[in-house]
């Protein structure tokens, strides 16, 4: 199987979780360029600033739901008030440590966010989501 790159953006107030998500990205080989922000304020300053414009690989957004000032639903509903031509760079992976039904149903809803799994990333969460056709349509 060919394995698939992505460059990933970590969202995340945890600075262990990040740590851990951008040491799995990495050590996986499977990313070009991995950056981290425990702010979704900065995260979005970030994505608005179009950093990879002349990047044509599609750019993973790890982002944790329940964060302080800006939830990763404040976050999403930002992103989606981007032009289509931005929001189509990145795709959403939401992570949550919350068992609050509202906040996982609220995230699901989003078109912009392709899936929901709990904290912390591990190894083969990472590799489904690198095989994943919902990630990597054929």
């Amino acid at each position: 199987m060919k394995i698939k790159q992505a460059n990933f953006i970590i969202v995340d107030d945890s600075e262990l979780d990040c740590f851990i998500a951008e040491k799995l990205v990495k050590h996986s080989g499977m990313s070009n360029k991995v950056i981290s922000f425990l702010r979704a304020e900065d995260a979005l300053d970030f994505v608005k600033g179009n950093p990879f414009p002349t990047d044509q690989m599609l750019t993973v957004i790890l982002l944790d739901i329940l964060m302080p000032i800006m939830s990763g639903i404040d976050f999403v509903e930002e992103f989606e008030k981007l032009p289509a031509d931005v929001q189509k760079k990145y795709i959403i992976v939401a992570f949550t440590s919350s068992m609050n039904k509202k906040d996982m149903a609220t995230m699901q809803s989003f078109k912009s966010v392709k899936c929901l799994y709990d904290k912390p990333l591990s190894p083969e969460v990472l590799s489904t989501l690198l095989d994943d056709t919902v990630l990597f349509p054929e």
